[in-house]
């Protein structure tokens, strides 16, 4: 196969995410200089956009490319850095378990994107891993989250943040990332997803996205997968303890009391299991602290996104083929802290995210077609340990926590949220009644002055952010724009350290800390990448054993 990068074509004569074959086909018959007869077959690798304001809107293409005379074609085009051999994507096991000696199986902590293909991996594999999940399977766990929403009630056990899926599950569903992949790991769990449910189209686009409801449906066809392979997973049970003997990992026991002896035991809680974390520390395991971000999330009206992001090319034709706008951004502050956007959900919902009882978390959710009235994304300021909480290994997970009781308290103590509009928030006044933007929020925002919320540094540095960030996107600094607070998760406060290539904990042995609550990665693909990593480490230790 020839893989051909960077074939445009206006996204005029698009049908929806890509132009019809035949215009491909042209195209590729043009770059190439053969006949029709030539080209036998192609397949769409990656379709990305380019919507630069100077010029019309492009889709710009990847192609896998199957021809007549490949090493003939190949040679015409030696010095062309956009036409090369395609390499092989393909996903290669590191182990195929079918010995009949018995082992101890591998143990799971937690089930989300690192949970979850770390036990597939092991389960295709042959090894028959033991799922531990806190929470509820994710259809109940969805009845508890929506009923946190509308009801203010919160399970502490099920929620945003814990239960079959993890925090990705009531998110956008974004799965890029920036994390180098030599080994395509990306591809295979796309490639997953796709055979869960997914629709074809993650396996092509720039930045593919899938929702939460297409989410919940496909864990559990990954869920049913695992099982089928002869996987077991356990729902509602929490690990309440570690059992460590001469600086090995022998077992875990749960909070009923019952003992599962392992020597391979993967870690892959998230980036609240802060009991967890706290039971790790008194353990001995190694942890330490490690740099997040803090701040809160800002809502505009999608239309005045998509106006800025799309300029001249801006119509409800583009917006249908394209899609919700996004952006990012970044502002270094003259205070010398970094502000950001995080986690941007077009046409989504501000979502509570709280784990526990009095405290407020907001997060950032988007379903498949993001068409709703609000875009949102977390507007943060990055913390480090030696500023901002030096010395214990869990001072940021109590700073977490400080900032997050005061904004329940901001909020009324009924779990609503604490909100100021922007312009309010510029210029420092309390916020009394809201404009064009309404809080999409559940249950609710109360109006106030964000200014207590955060540390002073933060505030003055969004202050100064939001106005250069307007010089980007027109409009960003409208008055009447909401600010929700407070958004503290951005990721895991610690990082349970482990060696670079045997996996495991650098003090433990046979404790393999994996995905975002280990410090490990930072969303959907790069946590499940990570849980696939582990996963081969496991493989080749019980091997080698």
């Amino acid at each position: 196969m020839i893989r051909i990068s960077e074939i445009k074509l206006p996204i005029e004569n698009a049908q929806g995410l890509t132009h019809q074959n035949s215009e491909i086909k042209n195209a590729i018959l043009k770059r190439l200089l053969i006949d029709e007869n030539d080209l036998i077959q192609f397949e769409i690798f990656k379709r990305g956009v380019d919507a630069r304001k100077s010029q019309a809107i492009i889709y710009v293409y990847t192609l896998d490319v199957m021809v007549k005379q490949e090493e003939k074609v190949l040679s015409k085009f030696k010095h062309d850095p956009n036409v090369n051999l395609s390499p092989d994507t393909s996903y290669k096991f590191v182990a195929n378990y079918t010995s009949k000696s018995s082992f101890k199986r591998p143990v799971i902590v937690g089930f989300g994107p690192a949970g979850i293909f770390a036990g597939l991996i092991l389960a295709q594999s042959g090894f028959k891993p033991l799922v531990l999940e806190r929470g509820k399977a994710v259809r109940e766990r969805t009845k508890d989250t929506w009923g946190f929403w509308r009801k203010g009630i919160l399970n502490p056990q099920s929620n945003v943040q814990f239960g079959e899926g993890g925090a990705g599950t009531f998110s956008d569903g974004k799965l890029y990332s920036q994390i180098k992949d030599p080994k395509h790991y990306g591809r295979k769990v796309l490639s997953e997803f796709v055979k869960a449910g997914a629709p074809e189209e993650i396996l092509y686009v720039s930045h593919p996205h899938i929702g939460t409801f297409r989410l919940v449906g496909m864990v559990e066809q990954m869920r049913q997968t695992i099982t089928e392979l002869g996987g077991e997973i356990r729902f509602n049970c929490m690990v309440d303890d570690f059992e460590i003997e001469n600086d090995q990992i022998q077992g875990v026991t749960l909070s009923s009391g019952e003992h599962i002896e392992t020597n391979h035991l993967i870690l892959a809680i998230g980036h609240s299991a802060r009991d967890t974390f706290e039971r790790i520390h008194s353990r001995g395991i190694f942890i330490e602290s490690k740099p997040f971000s803090i701040g809160f999330r800002i809502e505009h009206p999608q239309s005045l996104i998509d106006k800025a992001r799309y300029g001249k090319s801006y119509s409800e034709d583009v917006v249908k083929k394209l899609g919700s706008a996004d952006y990012k951004l970044v502002h270094h502050a003259k205070n010398g802290r970094s502000v950001y956007s995080f986690c941007m959900c077009p046409g989504g919902t501000v979502v509570a995210a709280a784990s526990e009882p009095n405290r407020v978390v907001t997060n950032g959710m988007s379903q498949y077609s993001r068409n709703e009235r609000n875009a949102n994304a977390g507007i943060v300021v990055g913390i480090t340990p030696e500023e901002d909480y030096p010395g214990h290994p869990l001072a940021g997970m109590l700073l977490q926590r400080n900032l997050e009781s005061h904004a329940f308290i901001l909020g009324g103590s009924n779990y609503s949220a604490p909100g100021q509009l922007i312009g309010d928030f510029l210029s420092n006044k309390t916020s009394v009644n809201f404009g064009q933007v309404l809080p999409s929020y559940t249950p609710g925002v109360n109006l106030t002055n964000l200014e207590s919320s955060l540390p002073e540094f933060a505030i003055t540095a969004i202050r100064e952010a939001i106005p250069e960030f307007a010089k980007q996107i027109k409009g960003f600094d409208v008055a009447d724009g909401l600010l929700t607070g407070v958004e503290t998760r951005t990721s895991s406060p610690i990082r349970i350290k482990r060696d670079d290539l045997s996996f495991e904990s650098i003090n433990t042995k046979g404790l393999y800390p994996t995905g975002e609550g280990a410090g490990y990665a930072g969303g959907i693909l790069s946590a499940a990448i990570d849980g696939i990593k582990v996963a081969e480490a496991v493989a080749r230790s019980i091997i080698n054993q």
